[in-house]
């Protein structure tokens, strides 16, 4: 890496402008001049505090300021953030805390009341947002009012391959928390391989709903810092048609959401009558988009371009993307692998599937991008992270022209009467069903067919459709052995912070959508 990112931070910080907007919440606009200043000054108190190099800090907080500025500001002080999904309870919050070894989290205000209740378990120190009602507070108060000596932040010597900036938490198939380790040059690497293919400028403006904890939303900020361009933060996506109303007030060129978010707006807000002059661009990942919506987003706003996604975690954010040129060709394909990311699709032998064929095999990726595995859990890192390689868990084929077309995740495949049946093909036929706002197929139980054909539908309205019109529906699209045997009605899906369907409490066989 180029010596002006040895630190990931400071590189990230350094294109904006003095004046230029970098934040906007609520009615409050934070400038790029503004933001460095606020970052140096909290991550030269972390260090004057005692943090030493290599530290994890902790980070609760919605999106807002707060957020950013402690994020930026632990990973410019040469510490590791450790950011929570928002509104996490103890329960989850304790084993996070306990597995990444954190002394300090540093905590949005109006989590404060619940975090001083919380037993963690050991002396963690909690740093509450800058306040002049607390004493921790007007600390970090009189911090970010005195000049930092930025000396002493570039005294910490970074190794950007090897140290860590982030670890993100994500779910495992052991139900242990997992976090990710990310350094410096994998966040380096991931945004200029992003901002390569949207060619973001300072005039961009994005509407971020997804929590900057999660790997996606913090990408935005990322590309969105580096080119010089604004984030609108945006704490949640509770009111969809309120998020919409701020979109348009803020002239946002550009979107970004996992499929259920437009899912939700496409079936539950007026998001396709509703005109956005200053939008240019839309970004979909975090699972398959159902090719259905992804027509209706194209005749919704056809001047908009689509970025269809894909990557995990484990690889930072981005492993590949389609050009908008080629959705209406390629109609189904996450493309092909970002500049720094190679991806090959192997079958269970070791060999390449042959393009073209129907041969399904695993996506493998490697690259700047891939990340170092999860944190003190070696057994796992050694499951997924082999020789260098991220085995992505994701079963694909490629067309003739190498363009990948993933067929569904290992765990999702349903093996119902002797048939091998993938959900998302099941899921990509719920969707053109009018009425439907969102569904998920999964395998349950059954003594006669080892696993019996499972849909949870959540309707557009009650009582817009039946349990049987979905089955009539399917067994119109579907040979028989595809055709579920139960569905379910319920008013939402369980979904974890970042809007991804969790289909293991589905395979459980007892949500009912409360």
């Amino acid at each position: 890496m180029p010596a002006d990112e040895v630190n990931v931070a400071r590189w990230l910080l350094a294109v904006g402008a003095e004046d230029t907007v970098a934040l906007l919440y609520r009615d409050e606009r934070l400038t790029c001049g503004q933001l460095r200043r606020q970052v140096d000054a909290l991550a030269g108190a972390l260090l004057l505090a005692g943090a030493s190099k290599g530290d994890r800090v902790g980070l609760l907080s919605d999106n807002a300021p707060f957020f950013v500025i402690s994020y930026l500001a632990t990973v410019r002080a040469g510490l590791c953030s450790v950011p929570f999904p928002p509104g996490m309870d103890e329960s989850s919050l304790r084993p996070m805390i306990e597995v990444a070894g954190i002394d300090r989290v540093l905590v949005q205000r109006k989590y404060m009341p619940f975090a001083l209740k919380w037993d963690l378990g050991r002396k963690v120190e909690l740093w509450p947002e800058a306040s002049t009602t607390t004493s921790d507070g007007q600390r970090l108060t009189a911090a970010s009012q005195r000049p930092t000596d930025t000396g002493l932040l570039d005294s910490v010597a970074i190794d950007p391959g090897e140290d860590l900036a982030v670890i993100w938490f994500t779910s495992g198939s052991t139900g242990r928390p997992k976090g990710v380790m990310v350094t410096h040059r994998n966040i380096a690497s991931n945004t200029r391989d992003i901002l390569s293919y949207m060619r973001l400028s300072p005039n961009d403006r994005v509407l971020a709903v997804l929590p900057l904890s999660y790997c996606f939303g913090a990408s935005l900020l990322h590309t969105h810092l580096r080119a010089g361009a604004s984030t609108v933060l945006s704490a949640s996506f509770m009111l969809p048609e309120k998020v919409l109303d701020e979109m348009e007030a803020k002239a946002c060129t550009g979107f970004a959401g996992v499929p259920s978010t437009y899912q939700i707006l496409l079936r539950k807000t007026r998001f396709a009558q509703r005109r956005f002059p200053a939008l240019r661009w839309l970004q979909q990942a975090g699972g398959k988009l159902p090719e259905p919506l992804i027509r209706e987003l194209r005749q919704a706003h056809p001047k908009v371009k689509l970025f269809i996604m894909y990557g995990q975690t484990e690889a930072t954010a981005r492993l590949s993307y389609l050009p908008p040129e080629m959705l209406e060709t390629k109609l189904g394909s996450i493309g092909r692998g970002l500049p720094s990311t190679r991806l090959e699709v192997v079958k269970d032998d070791g060999t390449l599937v042959a393009p073209g064929s129907d041969e399904v095999g695993e996506i493998v990726a490697t690259g700047e991008s891939v990340t170092k595995g999860y944190w003190n859990d070696p057994e796992e890192t050694a499951r997924y992270f082999r020789g260098g390689r991220l085995h992505t868990g994701d079963l694909a084929r490629v067309d003739e022209q190498g363009f990948i077309y993933v067929v569904d995740r290992t765990r999702d495949f349903i093996k119902c009467a002797g048939n091998r049946v993938s959900a998302q093909e099941i899921e990509d036929v719920l969707a053109d069903h009018p009425e439907v706002v969102h569904a998920a197929a999964v395998g349950t139980p059954d003594d006669l067919l080892g696993e019996a054909m499972t849909v949870y539908v959540v309707p557009r309205s009650a009582g817009s459709v039946s349990e049987q019109g979905i089955i009539d529906h399917c067994r119109q699209r579907l040979p028989n052995h595809k055709v579920p045997s139960r569905v379910l009605l319920v008013t939402r899906l369980p979904t974890n912070a970042y809007g991804k369907v969790l289909k293991t409490l589905l395979r459980e066989g007892y949500w009912r959508g409360e």
